[in-house]
């Protein structure tokens, strides 16, 4: 007797297997989604579908992501791809995208620039938003690109990526807008060898240092590749809001202030370049 939905998602259960989790899991596995897996449970399935499904389960419960193991994860309404290679997408870098939209135009022409891209959440999104952005977006790692470009694709958002260490391949472009996640953890924090950061890049979640290497990077190059009145905003750790506004500040940065996400953590800090 073939296995059925049901079945399959009673065996993952009592595995330990979260019943939203398996339903990703078995729709990846079966091309049933999650609406018809609930609506006919009796449906059944192939053994090799049913072997792909209880692989999935495997690793999914040895630790690693729903999103590499489906290569798919949501973020600000949108669907993008996702691999080893770059961050799992999280809600709260959504806040940082909304804090971009605010002081772009809608309907002028305006150029932003994302800095350490990954897989082009950021970029896609705010091209997606503003139709007449002049978006650009870079990463040093190749692989990062390449999956940050698909999902140019898959949204018809043209972007301009190239390979860079933050500013080193830009020339003298300047843009309205300078958006970063950039690496924060700091060295040595236990957070990176807990839950999805075990599976995730290392060099993409941490600095190596104090956290604050590469935001301080990010702040001293950006006058320079700032228009007048242009801002500057980045994402950063849950305890270094601080330390960001003293070194916006110190960079000479105007209205410089930080802001809470949905959890009331300061996530998101920036600075807006002189008008003149």
């Amino acid at each position: 007797m073939k296995p059925t939905v049901a079945n399959l998602i009673s065996q993952s259960r009592q595995h330990g297997l979260p019943a939203l989790e398996a339903r990703l899991l078995l729709e990846h596995a079966s091309g049933l989604s999650r609406t018809r897996q609930a609506a006919w449970p009796e449906t059944e399935l192939d053994a090799p579908v049913a072997e792909a499904f209880r692989e999935l389960v495997r690793r999914r419960l040895a630790g690693e992501p729903v999103a590499y193991l489906i290569g798919l994860r949501e973020f600000f309404s949108l669907e993008f791809e996702v691999s080893p290679a770059v961050l799992i997408p999280r809600p709260e870098t959504e806040l940082l995208v909304e804090l971009a939209l605010e002081r772009l135009p809608l309907d002028e022409p305006s150029s932003a620039l994302d800095l350490g891209t990954g897989s082009g959440i950021i970029p896609v999104s705010l091209r997606k938003h503003r139709p007449q952005l002049a978006m650009y977006a870079l990463d040093i790692s190749e692989t990062a690109l390449a999956v940050a470009q698909r999902n140019a694709e898959r949204h018809q958002t043209p972007i301009r990526f190239a390979r860079s260490n933050w500013y080193a391949a830009l020339g003298e472009e300047r843009f309205d807008l300078i958006v970063s996640n950039p690496p924060y953890i700091a060295a040595g924090d236990p957070h990176l060898v807990e839950g999805d950061l075990r599976f995730e890049p290392a060099g993409a979640l941490s600095d190596g240092a104090d956290g604050l290497l590469h935001i301080r990077q990010i702040i001293a190059g950006a006058a320079r590749h700032l228009l007048p009145g242009g801002w500057l905003l980045f994402e950063h750790g849950y305890d270094q809001a601080a330390a960001s506004r003293a070194l916006l500040q110190a960079a000479g940065f105007q209205q410089v202030r930080s802001w809470s996400d949905l959890a009331d953590i300061e996530r998101v800090s920036g600075g807006r370049l002189a008008a003149s």
